[in-house]
Protein backbone atom coordinates (compact mmCIF):
# COMPACT_ATOMS: atom_id res chain seq x y z
CA UNK A 1 0.00 0.00 0.00
CA UNK A 2 1.48 3.90 -0.83
CA UNK A 3 2.66 5.61 1.93
CA UNK A 4 0.17 8.64 1.63
CA UNK A 5 2.12 10.67 3.66
CA UNK A 6 5.41 10.12 2.09
CA UNK A 7 3.76 10.59 -1.39
CA UNK A 8 2.43 14.25 0.20
CA UNK A 9 5.86 15.27 1.44
CA UNK A 10 7.37 14.78 -1.46
CA UNK A 11 4.39 16.19 -3.49
CA UNK A 12 6.57 17.78 -6.11
CA UNK A 13 8.81 14.32 -7.20
CA UNK A 14 5.40 12.52 -7.22
CA UNK A 15 3.46 14.44 -9.73
CA UNK A 16 1.00 15.21 -6.24
CA UNK A 17 1.74 19.43 -6.75
CA UNK A 18 2.95 21.12 -10.15
CA UNK A 19 6.11 22.15 -10.69
CA UNK A 20 6.52 25.53 -11.99
CA UNK A 21 7.60 25.26 -15.89
CA UNK A 22 11.41 26.23 -16.40
CA UNK A 23 14.68 24.60 -14.88
CA UNK A 24 14.78 22.40 -11.99
CA UNK A 25 17.52 21.35 -9.87
CA UNK A 26 18.22 18.09 -7.88
CA UNK A 27 20.34 17.66 -4.80
CA UNK A 28 21.17 13.68 -4.52
CA UNK A 29 22.32 12.08 -1.57
CA UNK A 30 21.92 11.22 2.16
CA UNK A 31 20.26 13.80 5.01
CA UNK A 32 22.63 16.44 3.96
CA UNK A 33 20.82 16.91 1.07
CA UNK A 34 17.83 17.64 2.04
CA UNK A 35 19.25 20.79 3.60
CA UNK A 36 21.38 21.98 0.97
CA UNK A 37 18.14 21.85 -1.39
CA UNK A 38 16.48 24.10 1.62
CA UNK A 39 19.31 26.57 1.15
CA UNK A 40 19.43 26.57 -2.34
CA UNK A 41 15.67 27.83 -2.15
CA UNK A 42 16.24 29.84 0.13
CA UNK A 43 18.18 31.69 -3.02
CA UNK A 44 16.18 34.69 -4.58
CA UNK A 45 19.31 34.84 -7.50
CA UNK A 46 19.34 30.92 -7.89
CA UNK A 47 18.21 30.10 -11.76
CA UNK A 48 16.92 26.83 -10.94
CA UNK A 49 13.54 25.23 -8.67
CA UNK A 50 15.08 23.01 -6.21
CA UNK A 51 13.04 19.88 -5.90
CA UNK A 52 12.35 18.00 -2.61
CA UNK A 53 13.34 14.18 -3.25
CA UNK A 54 13.73 11.81 -0.92
CA UNK A 55 16.89 10.97 0.51
CA UNK A 56 18.90 8.32 -1.37
CA UNK A 57 18.74 5.42 1.05
CA UNK A 58 15.27 5.42 1.08
CA UNK A 59 14.58 5.41 -2.81
CA UNK A 60 12.98 2.61 -3.87
CA UNK A 61 12.38 0.60 -7.48
CA UNK A 62 8.76 2.24 -8.08
CA UNK A 63 10.16 5.77 -7.30
CA UNK A 64 12.74 5.39 -10.33
CA UNK A 65 10.11 6.95 -13.19
CA UNK A 66 9.09 9.84 -10.93
CA UNK A 67 13.51 10.62 -10.80
CA UNK A 68 14.20 10.02 -14.08
CA UNK A 69 10.90 12.77 -15.27
CA UNK A 70 12.41 14.87 -13.16
CA UNK A 71 16.57 14.48 -14.32
CA UNK A 72 15.14 14.73 -17.71
CA UNK A 73 14.30 18.38 -17.08
CA UNK A 74 17.28 19.01 -14.86
CA UNK A 75 19.51 21.66 -15.30
CA UNK A 76 21.45 21.06 -12.38
CA UNK A 77 22.09 17.47 -10.48
CA UNK A 78 24.01 18.22 -7.09
CA UNK A 79 25.11 14.96 -5.96
CA UNK A 80 26.94 13.10 -3.70
CA UNK A 81 29.35 9.92 -4.70
CA UNK A 82 27.16 7.60 -4.68
CA UNK A 83 27.96 4.02 -6.50
CA UNK A 84 26.53 2.43 -9.12
CA UNK A 85 23.82 -0.12 -8.23
CA UNK A 86 23.61 1.33 -4.84
CA UNK A 87 21.32 -1.07 -2.84
CA UNK A 88 20.67 -3.08 -6.04
CA UNK A 89 18.98 0.12 -7.59
CA UNK A 90 20.77 2.35 -10.59
CA UNK A 91 20.74 5.42 -7.93
CA UNK A 92 24.34 5.91 -8.85
CA UNK A 93 25.87 9.54 -9.35
CA UNK A 94 26.95 8.49 -13.03
CA UNK A 95 23.88 6.63 -13.49
CA UNK A 96 21.63 9.68 -12.64
CA UNK A 97 23.57 11.96 -14.64
CA UNK A 98 23.31 9.38 -17.67
CA UNK A 99 19.40 10.27 -17.77
CA UNK A 100 19.95 14.22 -17.10
CA UNK A 101 21.43 15.15 -20.29
CA UNK A 102 20.68 18.68 -19.93
CA UNK A 103 22.23 19.26 -16.15
CA UNK A 104 25.22 20.41 -15.00
CA UNK A 105 26.54 17.80 -12.56
CA UNK A 106 28.59 19.31 -9.30
CA UNK A 107 29.43 16.29 -6.84
CA UNK A 108 30.15 17.20 -3.25
CA UNK A 109 31.31 15.08 -0.58
CA UNK A 110 29.56 13.39 2.50
CA UNK A 111 30.51 14.95 5.39
CA UNK A 112 31.68 13.18 8.47
CA UNK A 113 34.03 15.51 10.92
CA UNK A 114 34.87 12.84 13.65
CA UNK A 115 37.23 15.88 15.46
CA UNK A 116 34.63 17.40 18.03
CA UNK A 117 33.12 13.69 18.78
CA UNK A 118 36.23 11.24 18.66
CA UNK A 119 34.39 8.24 19.94
CA UNK A 120 31.22 8.23 17.43
CA UNK A 121 31.10 5.91 15.39
CA UNK A 122 28.79 4.41 12.61
CA UNK A 123 29.13 0.77 12.10
CA UNK A 124 27.55 -1.52 9.07
CA UNK A 125 26.91 -5.22 9.11
CA UNK A 126 25.39 -6.97 5.99
CA UNK A 127 23.35 -8.96 7.87
CA UNK A 128 21.21 -5.94 8.24
CA UNK A 129 23.03 -2.44 6.91
CA UNK A 130 20.46 -0.07 8.35
CA UNK A 131 20.43 -1.64 11.39
CA UNK A 132 21.53 0.70 14.47
CA UNK A 133 21.72 1.05 18.24
CA UNK A 134 19.06 2.30 20.19
CA UNK A 135 18.38 6.14 21.88
CA UNK A 136 20.33 7.47 19.28
CA UNK A 137 22.07 6.09 16.01
CA UNK A 138 25.62 6.41 16.62
CA UNK A 139 28.20 3.58 18.19
CA UNK A 140 30.58 4.71 20.89
CA UNK A 141 33.66 3.20 20.21
CA UNK A 142 34.75 3.38 24.11
CA UNK A 143 30.79 1.05 24.58
CA UNK A 144 31.96 -1.04 21.81
CA UNK A 145 35.15 -1.79 23.64
CA UNK A 146 33.75 -1.99 26.79
CA UNK A 147 31.31 -4.56 25.07
CA UNK A 148 34.72 -6.35 23.39
CA UNK A 149 35.89 -6.25 26.89
CA UNK A 150 38.98 -3.97 26.02
CA UNK A 151 40.58 -1.66 28.39
CA UNK A 152 39.77 2.31 28.33
CA UNK A 153 42.03 5.51 27.19
CA UNK A 154 42.73 7.99 25.86
CA UNK A 155 44.86 11.43 26.55
CA UNK A 156 44.49 14.79 24.29
CA UNK A 157 47.29 14.18 22.08
CA UNK A 158 45.33 11.13 20.87
CA UNK A 159 41.81 13.48 20.35
CA UNK A 160 43.57 15.60 18.55
CA UNK A 161 44.94 12.98 15.76
CA UNK A 162 41.66 11.50 15.02
CA UNK A 163 40.06 15.42 14.23
CA UNK A 164 42.97 15.74 12.06
CA UNK A 165 43.03 12.33 10.46
CA UNK A 166 39.18 12.81 10.04
CA UNK A 167 39.89 16.43 8.05
CA UNK A 168 42.32 14.84 5.81
CA UNK A 169 40.33 11.69 5.06
CA UNK A 170 37.50 13.88 4.05
CA UNK A 171 39.83 15.69 1.78
CA UNK A 172 41.18 13.02 0.58
CA UNK A 173 37.96 11.77 -0.63
CA UNK A 174 37.17 15.21 -1.73
CA UNK A 175 40.03 15.03 -4.10
CA UNK A 176 39.18 12.12 -5.50
CA UNK A 177 35.79 11.85 -5.95
CA UNK A 178 34.30 15.73 -5.24
CA UNK A 179 33.96 18.93 -7.38
CA UNK A 180 33.48 20.74 -4.48
CA UNK A 181 34.32 20.38 -0.52
CA UNK A 182 34.38 21.63 3.29
CA UNK A 183 36.80 19.75 4.62
CA UNK A 184 39.48 23.32 4.38
CA UNK A 185 36.50 25.16 6.62
CA UNK A 186 36.21 22.79 9.23
CA UNK A 187 38.95 23.40 11.77
CA UNK A 188 38.10 27.04 11.32
CA UNK A 189 34.30 26.84 12.80
CA UNK A 190 35.39 24.96 15.57
CA UNK A 191 32.27 23.49 17.90
CA UNK A 192 30.12 24.72 15.15
CA UNK A 193 30.80 22.65 12.61
CA UNK A 194 28.82 19.82 13.41
CA UNK A 195 26.28 18.31 15.80
CA UNK A 196 27.29 14.94 15.42
CA UNK A 197 29.62 13.21 13.47
CA UNK A 198 27.57 13.07 10.46
CA UNK A 199 25.33 16.38 10.94
CA UNK A 200 27.58 19.21 10.03
CA UNK A 201 26.37 22.53 11.27
CA UNK A 202 24.68 25.54 9.53
CA UNK A 203 28.23 27.35 8.95
CA UNK A 204 29.12 24.59 7.06
CA UNK A 205 26.10 23.33 5.06
CA UNK A 206 26.09 27.09 4.08
CA UNK A 207 29.44 27.73 2.81
CA UNK A 208 28.73 24.33 1.01
CA UNK A 209 25.39 25.39 -0.67
CA UNK A 210 27.70 28.61 -1.53
CA UNK A 211 30.36 26.79 -3.64
CA UNK A 212 27.79 24.72 -5.26
CA UNK A 213 25.88 27.66 -6.27
CA UNK A 214 29.49 28.90 -7.64
CA UNK A 215 30.48 25.95 -8.94
CA UNK A 216 26.60 26.50 -11.33
CA UNK A 217 27.79 29.95 -12.23
CA UNK A 218 25.23 31.56 -9.60
CA UNK A 219 25.71 34.00 -7.58
CA UNK A 220 26.81 31.91 -3.92
CA UNK A 221 23.72 33.78 -1.61
CA UNK A 222 22.36 30.96 0.64
CA UNK A 223 21.96 32.69 3.77
CA UNK A 224 21.23 30.69 6.97
CA UNK A 225 17.30 29.64 7.03
CA UNK A 226 16.61 30.61 11.04
CA UNK A 227 16.50 27.04 12.12
CA UNK A 228 19.57 24.42 12.71
CA UNK A 229 18.67 22.46 9.50
CA UNK A 230 20.47 19.01 10.84
CA UNK A 231 20.21 19.47 14.73
CA UNK A 232 17.62 17.69 15.81
CA UNK A 233 19.95 15.17 17.64
CA UNK A 234 23.01 16.88 19.42
CA UNK A 235 26.15 14.21 20.72
CA UNK A 236 28.01 15.32 23.87
CA UNK A 237 30.84 17.96 23.70
CA UNK A 238 33.68 15.73 26.45
CA UNK A 239 35.20 18.44 28.62
CA UNK A 240 38.24 16.57 27.12
CA UNK A 241 37.94 17.70 23.61
CA UNK A 242 37.35 21.06 24.36
CA UNK A 243 40.64 21.15 26.36
CA UNK A 244 42.47 19.32 23.65
CA UNK A 245 41.19 21.23 20.48
CA UNK A 246 41.15 24.96 22.64
CA UNK A 247 37.37 25.24 21.60
CA UNK A 248 36.09 28.64 22.84
CA UNK A 249 32.85 26.64 23.70
CA UNK A 250 31.24 24.87 26.93
CA UNK A 251 31.22 21.82 27.11
CA UNK A 252 27.88 19.43 27.23
CA UNK A 253 27.56 16.49 29.19
CA UNK A 254 24.62 14.71 27.21
CA UNK A 255 22.98 13.74 24.17
CA UNK A 256 20.12 16.12 23.16
CA UNK A 257 17.15 14.27 20.82
CA UNK A 258 14.65 16.65 19.43
CA UNK A 259 14.89 19.22 22.33
CA UNK A 260 14.91 15.97 24.31
CA UNK A 261 17.78 15.79 27.20
CA UNK A 262 19.36 12.36 26.86
CA UNK A 263 21.61 10.90 29.79
CA UNK A 264 25.03 9.44 28.29
CA UNK A 265 24.33 6.74 31.33
CA UNK A 266 20.71 5.74 29.61
CA UNK A 267 22.90 5.51 25.86
CA UNK A 268 25.38 3.23 27.69
CA UNK A 269 23.08 1.15 29.30
CA UNK A 270 20.81 0.57 26.14
CA UNK A 271 23.94 0.34 23.76
CA UNK A 272 25.27 -2.12 25.79
CA UNK A 273 22.33 -4.07 26.16
CA UNK A 274 21.92 -4.00 22.51
CA UNK A 275 25.31 -5.51 21.80
CA UNK A 276 24.50 -8.38 24.11
CA UNK A 277 21.76 -9.36 21.48
CA UNK A 278 23.76 -8.12 18.25
CA UNK A 279 27.31 -9.94 18.94
CA UNK A 280 28.29 -9.32 15.40
CA UNK A 281 28.21 -5.30 15.17
CA UNK A 282 30.82 -5.83 17.83
CA UNK A 283 32.83 -7.56 15.42
CA UNK A 284 32.18 -5.49 12.44
CA UNK A 285 33.25 -2.53 14.61
CA UNK A 286 36.14 -3.85 15.90
CA UNK A 287 37.28 -4.13 12.13
CA UNK A 288 35.98 -0.72 10.86
CA UNK A 289 37.54 1.35 13.93
CA UNK A 290 40.33 -0.19 13.97
CA UNK A 291 43.11 2.37 13.66
CA UNK A 292 40.51 5.26 15.65
CA UNK A 293 40.53 2.22 18.62
CA UNK A 294 44.31 1.91 18.50
CA UNK A 295 44.84 5.88 18.46
CA UNK A 296 42.15 6.17 21.37
CA UNK A 297 44.07 3.39 23.51
CA UNK A 298 41.48 1.37 23.64
CA UNK A 299 43.51 -1.39 22.83
CA UNK A 300 47.20 -2.21 20.63
CA UNK A 301 45.41 -3.54 17.85
CA UNK A 302 42.59 -5.35 16.85
CA UNK A 303 43.71 -6.62 13.77
CA UNK A 304 42.97 -10.79 13.96
CA UNK A 305 41.11 -10.47 17.33
CA UNK A 306 38.50 -12.84 17.99
CA UNK A 307 36.57 -11.74 20.76
CA UNK A 308 35.07 -14.33 22.84
CA UNK A 309 31.91 -13.28 24.60
CA UNK A 310 29.04 -15.65 26.02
Amino acid sequence: MPDHARHLHYGGFYGLRPLPPGPLALVHGNCQAESLRVLLAGSATFPARAVRIPPVHELERGDLPHLRALLARAAFLFSQPVRDGYRGLPLGTSELSAHAPRATVVRWPVIRHPALHPWSAIVRHPRDPAAVPPVVPYHDLRVLAEAAGLPPGPGPEALREVGARGVAELARREARDADVGVSDLLTGLGAAAAHTLNHPGNPVLIALARRLQAAAGAPPDAADPGRELLGGIRAPLDAAVVAALGLDAEPRAGWEVDGTPVSPATVHAAHLSWYATHPEWIDAGLARHDETLRILGLRGSTRGLRVART
